[in-house]
């Protein structure tokens, strides 16, 4: 079964693929104070299987030059005021992607006197990538969507 569900998804990637990119995105992802499991698969999207960047999704240093604001973990007091300026420095249009449980305002890391709630709480999100932590294929997807529809 796992074998016939990822012979699928790499057809639709091919698929994709084909088509060529619309458009491209840039990504600026900011940890708001997580555990670092939505990191370790947001790398995994980076690596040659997944590779986003040939269908036109990198990850850039500045929100300046950034369409989508990617924020994972849970969105501490300290990191709203960080957030807000990172979101305020991107052109428009622009996106912004709660990665994870933890961004969606679950609460699964860190005490509720430190923690502001979700990520909706102090910016608006565009994009839900649930999970704990969420798979690199369900992140792949997620932002494949967003790109296609820009």
């Amino acid at each position: 079964m796992f074998v016939l569900l990822r012979q699928l998804a790499s057809i639709r990637r091919e698929a994709r693929l084909a088509r060529g990119p619309r458009r491209s995105l840039a990504i600026r992802h900011v940890d708001a104070g997580s555990c670092n499991g939505c990191e370790h698969e947001l790398g995994a999207v980076t690596n040659p299987f997944h590779d986003l960047q040939r269908h036109g999704l990198d990850i850039v240093a500045s929100p300046r030059h950034a369409d989508i604001l990617l924020v994972t973990g849970s969105i501490t007091t300290r990191m709203a005021g960080p957030l807000r300026t990172a979101y305020e420095a991107m052109p428009e249009p622009r996106l912004v992607a709660a990665l994870g449980d933890c961004a969606l305002g679950r609460n699964l890391l860190g005490s509720p006197a430190e923690l502001i709630g979700a990520l909706e709480d102090v910016l608006p999100v565009d994009i839900r990538i649930p999970g704990c932590p969420p798979t690199p294929e369900a992140i792949a997807e997620h932002l494949l969507a967003a790109l296609e529809t820009r």
